[in-house]
């Protein structure tokens, strides 16, 4: 990529508020930083989360990691896989195959455990983003004077959005970027209660850490029963070994911040599995244990994020926050590396202020969410079989593939559609300014504001 671009001073937002240090919200800092713009990253958890599961960047996320220049750090950070496997009940391979194949890899595609991406974000653009560990927006108002409204505001201190936290003083900035996830607390204040977005694709997923007591090397083995898959694996470099709980149900209620009610419906979904002989595998009684003790413990639904519109005013969502896929689709990273690169590049560009670049924006990525969408839910619907003769059936068809002269075409098939949906959009070339080097924590850090709302400001407030 070549060339400049210099954000005019009346007609372009130059500071920014991203919320959440994940994967989305560093990705885009990375790429606002370097055309130009003074970007904020706050970040609820005190620390940078490390934890997390095994994540794929496939398609057109390689393409983008490459011109972060971070395609290299994922490659030596790679779980580097080797085999899956089906197990019986008592833990026994009856059906192995390239790990490549379970995840649908092909070319330059890699997958790396989600905190090692997120640690190589953050070190890219830790020294010239301000990071604010430890706290979170409680309001969001937009502030506009006469002259400006119903303009694209400029980043002359007549527009932009007010922003109060729950530890640090207020706030103003010209965007707001809402990159904290599947709960986001940005689309809460912005747009409204979680629920009118969210649709359950009938299934819930939990992960975790725990002891390698199997010493896997690479390898990842899956036990399944009826309504419920479970898998334990270890990755590249990794003393600890991960466990995945899969189950079948309708949506349930609980608060996705107290653990203790998810471990419970944990346990109730597996309780039986494994406690007699031939009624499951013998090692989900210890995974439910390694799921309690565990520091890292995650759960939540298989569900999409679905939105009419991913903008209002100044405030804008990306990622998971805007439109995920649900780990089902196994294209979550990958849309956020996308997401971001998309969102950057129009804002950069934009002429008639930040409204302009959504659209865009959005027109870009529409489509491309469509397909993983879809994916996910045809992938939610796989991941658990209703009766143990199906689950015999895929046993037996597993077992024989590699001995069938067809074996490459059939690879090919269970590749395509993932595929489809990681290389479902052309990602465009946009020229790039690299900014002068130097920490925003200075540079960069907007003015603490005093201002009262304009009248007539719409207010987003917790």
């Amino acid at each position: 990529m070549s060339g400049t671009v210099s954000p005019s001073p009346r007609t372009s937002p130059r500071t920014v508020l991203i919320s959440g240090a994940s994967i989305a919200g560093p990705a885009l800092a990375h790429w606002l930083h370097r055309y130009g713009f003074a970007v904020t990253v706050v970040e609820r958890a005190p620390e940078l989360r490390t934890g997390g599961y095994k994540v794929d960047i496939r398609g057109a996320a390689v393409e983008v990691a490459e011109r972060m220049g971070i395609l290299a750090d994922i490659q030596r950070a790679s779980t580097d896989m080797r085999t899956g496997a089906y197990v019986n009940d008592d833990g026994k391979r009856i059906a192995t195959l390239p790990a490549a194949l379970f995840g649908a890899r092909v070319g330059r595609d890699d997958e790396i455990m989600r905190g090692d991406l997120a640690r190589i974000l953050y070190e890219r653009t830790r020294a010239d983003v301000e990071y604010v560990f430890g706290d979170s927006i409680t309001s969001l108002t937009e502030r506009a004077d006469e002259h400006d409204r119903g303009r694209g505001h400029g980043s002359d201190g007549t527009g932009g959005v007010e922003v109060t936290f729950e530890r640090g003083a207020p706030r103003r900035f010209d965007l707001v970027v809402g990159a904290d996830g599947v709960h986001s607390n940005v689309r809460r204040l912005a747009f409204g209660p979680e629920e009118q977005f969210v649709r359950h694709l009938g299934a819930y997923i939990s992960a975790f850490s725990l002891p390698n007591e199997l010493g896997l090397d690479r390898e990842e083995l899956y036990h399944a029963v009826p309504g419920r898959l479970s898998c334990v694996y270890s990755s590249a470099g990794d003393p600890a070994a991960k466990g995945l709980l899969t189950f079948r149900s309708p949506r349930l209620a609980y608060d996705h911040r107290q653990p203790d009610r998810q471990l419970a419906l944990l346990d109730a979904a597996f309780k039986d599995v494994g406690v007699r002989p031939s009624e499951g595998w013998t090692q989900i009684p210890r995974l439910l244990e390694a799921a309690r003790a565990a520091d890292d413990f995650y759960f939540d639904g298989l569900q999409l994020i679905e939105m009419d519109r991913w903008s209002r005013g100044r405030v804008v969502l990306l990622g998971d926050a805007a439109h995920c896929p649900s780990p089902a689709s196994g294209q979550g990273t990958g849309m956020a590396l996308v997401g971001a690169y998309v969102l950057a590049g129009e804002l950069a560009v934009a002429g008639r202020g930040p409204e302009e670049a959504f659209d865009r924006y959005e027109k870009e990525l529409r489509g491309y969410v469509a397909v993983n969408h879809a994916l996910a839910e045809k992938f939610a619907k796989d991941m658990t079989a209703d009766t143990r003769r199906q689950i015999r059936f895929r046993h037996l068809m597993m077992r024989i593939l590699p001995y069938m002269p067809w074996k490459n075409l059939v690879a090919k098939k269970i590749a395509e559609e993932v595929q489809r949906g990681a290389n479902a959009i052309t990602l465009k070339d946009h020229p790039v300014r690299v900014a002068a080097t130097g920490h925003a924590s200075t540079a960069g850090r907007a003015p603490a504001t005093g201002h009262a709302p304009a009248a007539g400001s719409p207010t987003y407030a917790a």
